[in-house]
Parts: C-alpha cells; sequence; structure tokens
C-alpha cells in the first residue's frame, strides 16, 4: 500500500510534543507505525516530550490497542527508536536539554538531520513552544522548498483547535510568522486528510458534467452535516470551553464549504487551492444560527452545572459571490443525534416538469464522508411499467467496495505530506483567520440555547433555521 505523496523514502526525528494524549496513542503512533511498517519511512527517531512520568515503552503498551496486524519486529524496532523527554512546556531550560537530545539521537541514528515536530497540545500551549523553539535553535527559518532539493528541513505540525478565537488565532500567526517560514508551518485539519473530501474538488473540476453547473443557475441549497449519535465522551473539561461551533463548524465544516463552494484555482498546487478557499471564507455571511445543548449535559463530568456550551450548531449561511448569489448553505453538527453521518448534500433546482405526476424531489449529489464513504448521484427514473411516471434513483459509488478496506487513515496521509512538503491539505494563517472572523459574527449575536432530547434530529427550533421555508434535511 502506498501513501500519497510517499514516492520516496524518508528520514528524520519525529518530536511530539504532548506524547501521553489521546491522539499519540489512537492517532499518531499508529500512523507512523503503518509508515515504517510499509517501508515509506527509512531512517527514524521518535522522541516524546510531556509533563508526566513515564517512558515511551508506556505509551506504545497503550497505543497498540489502535494499531491492527502489528508485526512484532516492527513494533519492537520503534520502541527501540523511541526516547522520552520529560518537560512542562512552561520550562524555559528543559528546551535546551530537548535541543541536546535531539542532537544526541541524530548522530546515534547517522539520521539526517531532517526534524518534524507536532504539537499534539492544547492551543495555548502554541506561542511558549514557538518561541522556545526558535530561541533555543531547534526549529530555524528557512525556506522549505520540500523533495524539490536535498535540504535540510524543520517543519512544525500544530494540531486543532489552532486557537479559541479570532484573536487567540492572530497572535498565535504573528508568534509564528515572525520566527519560521510560512512553507515550513502545517496547520492540520484531519478532515483534509480523509479521502473523500480530497474528492471534493478533484471531482468537481475533472468530470464536465459537474463544473457547468455549480453555480447558482443550477443548484438550489448545499447542506453540510457533521452528526453524532454519540456524546462527549468524557471531554467535559475541553468540550465545555469549546463546544460544536468551535470545536466541529470552524475547523472542519468551513473547510468543506470552501472546498464545495471555492472559484477554479488556477493550479492544483498548495498556493493557488489555498488562496482559493480563503477567497470563499471572507465572502460568507451568517443569515441564522440555532444552538442546542442535549438533556443532561450540564451533569456530565467536567461540565460547568450551569453551563450554555452548545452541543448543536446549525447556520444558514450565504457566500457574496456572483457564483453563489441567492444559495443558502445550510450547515448542521451535533452530539447525542439520531444517527452519525458527515456529508455534503448538494440539491439541484428541479427541472420544468412536463409530466401528469411529477417528481416529488429533484437531483442530489452526495458526497459521504463517514461513516460509508461514497458519492451518489440520485437521478430521477421511469417507474417500470408506467409510462409518465418517475421515481428517484442512486447512482452509488462506494470507496470501500471499489478501493477495498485499507486506504490509509487521515492521520498517515497528512503526516506523509508533511514529510513531502506538501501543503495542499493544510490550513494556512488566513484561512484559519477567516474562520475564526464568521464564529465571531455568530458569537456577536443574542443566540438562545434550545434543549433537545438524546437520540433526536436535534432542536425542534431547528424547523425555524430558513424562516416559513421549511427545510428538508437529506440523509
Amino acid at each position: 500500500m502506498q501513501v500519497r505523496g510517499m514516492t520516496m523514502q524518508h528520514e528524520c526525528v519525529f518530536v511530539i510534543l504532548g506524547a501521553t494524549g489521546d491522539l499519540t496513542k489512537r492517532k499518531l503512533i499508529p500512523a507512523l507505525y503503518k509508515m515504517v511498517a510499509s517501508g515509506a519511512i527509512k531512517s527514524f527517531a521518535l522522541i516524546g516530550v510531556s509533563v508526566d512520568d513515564t517512558t515511551m515503552a508506556n505509551v506504545f503498551a497503550q497505543a497498540r490497542h489502535f494499531v491492527s496486524d502489528v508485526r512484532d519486529a516492527v513494533w519492537e524496532r520503534m520502541i527501540q527508536a523511541s526516547h522520552y523527554h520529560r518537560m512542562d512546556f512552561n520550562d524555559h531550560a528543559g528546551y535546551a536539554q530537548l535541543q541536546t537530545l535531539i542532537n544526541s539521537v541524530e548522530q546515534q541514528y547517522n539520521i539526517k538531520p531532517n526534524r518534524l515536530f507536532y504539537l499534539a497540545t492544547m492551543p495555548h500551549h502554541f506561542m511558549t513552544i514557538t518561541q522556545q523553539f526558535a530561541a533555543h535553535g531547534i526549529v530555524k527559518k528557512h525556506a522549505d522548498l520540500g523533495d524539490a532539493s536535498d535540504q535540510v528541513w524543520q517543519r512544525i505540525v500544530y494540531e486543532k483547535p489552532f486557537g479559541d478565537s479570532l484573536a487567540s488565532s492572530r497572535q498565535i500567526n504573528e508568534v509564528i510568522a515572525q520566527v519560521f517560514d510560512e512553507r515550513q508551518v502545517f496547520r492540520i485539519d484531519h478532515w483534509l486528510g480523509k479521502e473523500l473530501v480530497g474528492n471534493i474538488a478533484l471531482a468537481r473540476f475533472t468530470n464536465r458534467v459537474f463544473e457547468p453547473l455549480w453555480h447558482a443557475e443550477h443548484i438550489e441549497s448545499v447542506q453540510i452535516v457533521a452528526s453524532e449519535h454519540i456524546g462527549i465522551e468524557g471531554r467535559g473539561q475541553f468540550y465545555d470551553a469549546y463546544g460544536t461551533l468551535k470545536d466541529m463548524v470552524q475547523n472542519h465544516l468551513l473547510q468543506l464549504l470552501s472546498l464545495v463552494a471555492m472559484e477554479d484555482p488556477v493550479h492544483f498546487t498548495a498556493g493557488h487551492l489555498r488562496d482559493a478557499k480563503a477567497a470563499v471564507l471572507a465572502k460568507v455571511t451568517i443569515n441564522n444560527v440555532i444552538f442546542g445543548q442535549y438533556e443532561g449535559y450540564q451533569q456530565e463530568k467536567g461540565v460547568h452545572p450551569e453551563s450554555q456550551t452548545d452541543t448543536f450548531a446549525a447556520l444558514k449561511l450565504s457566500i457574496d459571490t456572483p457564483r453563489w448569489q441567492g444559495v443558502p448553505f445550510y450547515v448542521k453538527a451535533g452530539k447525542f443525534l439520531k444517527k452519525t453521518e458527515a456529508a455534503i448534500h448538494i440539491k439541484f433546482k428541479p427541472v420544468k416538469c412536463l409530466l401528469d405526476v411529477c417528481p416529488t424531489d429533484t437531483n442530489y449529489l452526495t458526497i459521504n464522508i463517514q461513516p460509508h464513504e461514497g458519492m451518489y448521484l440520485t437521478l430521477n427514473a421511469k417507474k417500470p411499467g408506467v409510462f409518465n411516471d418517475v421515481t428517484p434513483i442512486n447512482m452509488h459509488f462506494s470507496h470501500a467496495a471499489l478501493f477495498g478496506p485499507n486506504t490509509p487513515a487521515a492521520y498517515e496521509v497528512l503526516l506523509a505530506d508533511v514529510l513531502k512538503g506538501d501543503q495542499c491539505a493544510f490550513v494556512r494563517a488566513d484561512e484559519i483567520e477567516f474562520a475564526w472572523s464568521i464564529i465571531q459574527q455568530i458569537n456577536n449575536k443574542q443566540v438562545p440555547m434550545h434543549s433537545y432530547k438524546r437520540g433526536s434530529a436535534g432542536p425542534e427550533a431547528l424547523a425555524g433555521l430558513d424562516g416559513e421555508r421549511k427545510i428538508i434535511w437529506k440523509s
């Protein structure tokens, strides 16, 4: 199995800050294992950094539950090549010790000093870590040319959420810009590593049947949905500080919106793609917002007993460009809903009906991101045995059926892109700030909080998202 971008073997030192967290155990170590096992990584060492008193052997033991078909020799090789550095992120002396450890590891394993730093930490640590990396020469500012040259590179990955507001994201970006070149910086949104998200632009711009219809003359509305049937899964303290709007809409769903709505990029390169996405986010207007909170949320562990944090958010948005004039974009996300679904539903306008019995609905293009990855085109066809009556049919592409079940996971794909120096699936500073600006517009409104039952479709107030015009949510 070949991961996108892994056309050559790479060597580097991986440094994970936040090495004892769930992200490292559930996603990062499994992704690195797959890359090492496939031979995509030639020479490597792993340094885990955290404040906890532990060892990398303990971290690997906890991560093993999240890796399938482990080859013992590869797993043991990874453990042997791993080192642990105990450090408080605010302890400046600890960074000098980390630099010494990295230099020692590079010499011990005879690895070219390529360095990949992954900040799997809370965003309030980002500025301190960035400044200390620069102050101690751990990461040096340079023009990163990716695989285009034999230069030594140093790259830094910032996990989402990137800040918690427009002001904080700007502060972090300003610090980064002072000490690093933007080409070294990878702000991660792991949804951009999902196969069907990567398919959005490619399906649109490589198929003649889609692109000529991709504007207000032919599209009636767009729905972007991310529903979960589970709750906050013990993450009360984190979730209560963010909520659905900041945790899901600000990054994942606005990125999906930008991919659907962007103008043709000049070329499929990181700079042009991100120019096109940023131009969309700069033109988004908020028309209506519905907030909800599931019954019993305030009794969850780590949640304030009078919390007004949203566990459900639904938005009606418009995009002020000629292509999308008058087309509503509906965005919906929430916890403890009746089903788990992440999908984009593009509803086309109806054609003039020439039949005695007209179709009850029109055509849809659905991009299913999870759990059943695929694309569906809903068309109208004649009912058998009836001359002028039609019924909807689905033209169905199943990703798993065609490509098999072993598609690389999102973090595996994205780490491969970082090794290559490819920023196409990562978020640029201006995109981050435009997205937070949209969230700030919402926060400036006085939006009431509605209660909803677990396992429902959300609060009853959802019916009023588009005023008197009732939305039929595609499922």
